[in-house]
């Protein structure tokens, strides 16, 4: 499921919670209705509610880690993008080859991670499809043959980056296909449910408190959106930006 279905699925259920509840309330007995039964029942959402919200926050928190760690592994990727070629154009013009294609594989992955139009392969797709290009990197810089000291010295600094670089995308790849479970979410939104089901029951009959509960519900709903979204950083609305990358194509096009 996508982040805008798990968000509007998620807001529907809340609502449909508030509106159970607000039903139940007419059909209840009075005795229900006791001022010790409204404290006990204040109680229990309370708690419900202190539950949910420690549990949103630590997942919005570990959403966020994750993002922002995938999108500062793509800034150290492409200062080493920038620092290889540097290193290649020490070594000679000899390496004139294999800096186009670094360019090139730079230039081809914007193109799949960041298309112009919408559609096409999954982020992840898209660095899997650029592993190849790296490997083709690591076999260019496997022939060449170096004459001076200089030259063998650029050349171990070259590979190395080149693994590390790789090795890099594998993890991203591997990082991305850590979800959070569905059953996770599942209890989560029961526990949505059954506190705006509670809330319902007690609540007062009118405009402004269904309007407040609905904006209540959407923010949930929000949040659970933003959990997902951001668990997905390759994909989805709320990607990490392209402009380390361009920034990289710029340098290589000097």
């Amino acid at each position: 499921m996508t982040s805008i279905t798990w968000g509007l699925t998620s807001g529907c259920a809340i609502i449909g919670g508030m509106i159970l509840g607000a039903w139940l309330s007419r059909y209840l007995p009075k005795g229900h209705f006791t001022t010790d039964s409204k404290d006990t029942m204040k109680i229990a959402s309370g708690m419900i509610a202190t539950l949910v919200a420690l549990v949103l926050g630590l997942l919005v928190a570990s959403a966020k880690n994750s993002f922002d760690t995938l999108n500062a592994e793509a800034q150290t990727m492409g200062s080493k993008t920038i620092y290889l070629d540097h290193l290649l154009a020490k070594y000679g013009p000899e390496t004139k080859p294999i800096r186009d294609q670094i360019r090139d594989s730079v230039q081809a992955g914007i193109n799949r991670m960041w298309p112009e139009e919408s559609g096409g392969m999954t982020g992840t797709q898209a660095l899997e499809a650029g592993v190849g290009n790296g490997e083709r990197v690591q076999e260019l810089l496997d022939q060449l043959t170096p004459t001076t000291d200089a030259q063998r010295h650029l050349l171990a600094q070259a590979q190395q980056l080149d693994s590390e670089m790789l090795q890099s995308r594998w993890l991203a790849i591997e990082q991305e296909q850590t979800t959070l479970p569905t059953v996770f979410f599942i209890i989560l939104l029961c526990w949505l449910v059954a506190l705006f089901t509670c809330i319902g029951i007690f609540a007062p009959h009118n405009m402004t408190v269904y309007v407040g509960l609905i904006l209540c519900a959407v923010s949930f709903s929000t949040a659970i959106f933003l959990i997902v979204e951001l668990s997905r950083p390759l994909d989805g609305l709320m990607k990490i930006s392209s402009a380390p990358m361009r920034k990289v194509l710029e340098h290589l096009d000097k």
